[in-house]
């Protein structure tokens, strides 16, 4: 029978989300209910609640998270009940052309739920929710595709374990997978919340000799210094990529990854780079947004690669378990990401503290005292 469950929706544009009682149905074939233990607040979910991602209101909001698998349907082998999982957004098919070519990691089907989660109460009672990235995870039980689900060890806390889930795995990525940072390299990352300072332990990990962080936040900084970075640039005092040129022999990153988004750090990271450099493009635009007026002489010249990371080119079953061995071993940090924990009903305070710049990351943990109801059952 069909789950109750608190959920955290954006009814509209620019609305304040809204804590409402939706209506989880039971997996059918391929699919998973997960019971959510914790949930980060992501930027990309403040990207759903502004419309900078789609229009398909009203959205279930949440998606980096972890939780116990409750129920699976028919034909689900690769996770049971009981499985303590990390959920992403990229459950690959197995069957596109980039699967077939042996490049998972940009498969172009990836699996989601096909049944809907729905308002279950009031006047718009059946009323089907958008989860973010096809999990809506701000609720105590969300339905997936069991592609979603990625079994990790439980000793690793949910509120560490979910960050993997997107923000951490997308910064680490970009550096590690995407850019390819290798022993002695040199990295310049451009915005130092939690994709960027991911990135800058992720440079770390691979071994870079020199990681420049570039931010326009002290805080952020000096955070970042903490994690790894071995040198910071705040881009409200001096010319970005003067400063990184400078900090290179005057040469240029061997990798700059731009962690905002924006036309004018991507401009910066596009002149930060050495001589058949890299940029890789990990913070989200929006629709507006445009690369900047830069010579087709100047991209040829430069040579090298301008590139986008989705997800940081990760392959969820490969790296989610390897990155949680290596934080249970002392050598990934997570918990420095976490800044906070807060209840289901804290995410619009939440977003404003992201705004203001004041966390790192934001963690919803559910309590469970007020646990989803199964049919009106207690579950």
């Amino acid at each position: 029978m069909p789950r109750r469950s608190r959920g955290v929706i954006a009814r509209a544009k620019g609305a304040p989300v809204e804590l409402v009682t939706i209506e989880v149905p039971d997996p059918g074939p391929g699919e998973a209910v997960v019971r959510v233990l914790a949930c980060g607040v992501c930027h990309t979910d403040l990207h759903y609640r502004e419309g900078g991602i789609g229009e398909d209101f009203p959205y279930l909001l949440g998606h980096e998270a972890a939780g116990i698998v409750e129920e699976v349907g028919d034909g689900v082998t690769q996770v049971a009940p009981g499985d303590y999982v990390v959920l992403n957004w990229r459950a690959v098919c197995g069957q596109c052309r980039a699967c077939a070519r042996g490049r998972p990691q940009y498969c172009f089907a990836t699996h989601n739920a096909t049944q809907r989660m729905t308002i279950a109460d009031g006047p718009d009672a059946g009323t089907a929710l958008s989860p973010a990235l096809g999990i809506g995870a701000f609720t105590d039980y969300t339905l997936v595709a069991a592609g979603q689900c990625t079994t990790v060890d439980p000793a690793a806390a949910p509120e560490v374990a979910g960050l993997l889930g997107c923000g951490v795995m997308a910064g680490l990525g970009a550096a590690i997978n995407t850019g390819a940072v290798g022993r002695g390299d040199s990295i310049a990352v451009i915005g130092c919340g939690g994709v960027g300072m991911a990135a800058v332990v992720g440079a770390r990990l691979a071994g870079a000799g020199t990681i420049i962080a570039v931010d326009v936040d002290r805080r952020k900084l000096d955070r970042a210094l903490e994690l790894g970075a071995t040198h910071t640039v705040d881009g409200r005092e001096v010319d970005v990529v003067e400063a990184v040129r400078e900090l290179t022999g005057g040469h240029g990153a061997d990798v700059v990854v731009d962690a905002v988004g924006r036309p004018e750090t991507w401009r910066q990271a596009f002149y930060a780079r050495d001589l058949a450099g890299t940029v890789v493009l990990v913070g989200v635009p929006t629709p507006e947004m445009r690369i900047p007026d830069i010579p087709l002489l100047d991209v040829f010249g430069r040579g090298g690669a301008l590139t986008s990371s989705w997800y940081g080119d990760c392959l969820p079953s490969r790296d989610f378990p390897m990155l949680i061995d290596l934080y249970l071993q002392g050598r990934l940090p997570l918990d420095a990401f976490v800044t906070e924990t807060t209840g289901i009903d804290g995410v619009e305070a939440a977003f404003e503290r992201m705004h203001g710049g004041d966390v790192l990351r934001s963690v919803v943990v559910l309590d469970r005292e007020h646990d989803g109801e199964r049919a009106g059952v207690p579950a």
